[in-house]
């Protein structure tokens, strides 16, 4: 009959044995980044899409309702 590993032994098992120390703690800050109401116009262009004007549009409503500052 085989036995079953304890709650207390498996949370022992997966944490380290001595000491421990956050050596820091950051943000990542790409160098390049993108304001969400150029974006789409980016985006196009990028793609060699300015001819879909009506998809752009729409596309920027999306930017625009997405809350979101940066890309």
């Amino acid at each position: 009959m085989t036995s079953m590993a304890s709650v207390e032994e498996i949370r022992n098992s997966k944490r380290a044995k001595g000491p421990a120390t956050i050596l820091a703690i950051g943000t990542a800050t790409p160098e390049n980044c993108i304001h969400q109401s150029d974006f789409a116009d980016y985006y196009f262009r990028v793609t060699k899409s300015e001819h879909m004007t009506e998809l752009r549009k729409k596309f920027n409503r999306i930017c625009e309702k997405s809350m979101i500052k940066k890309r």
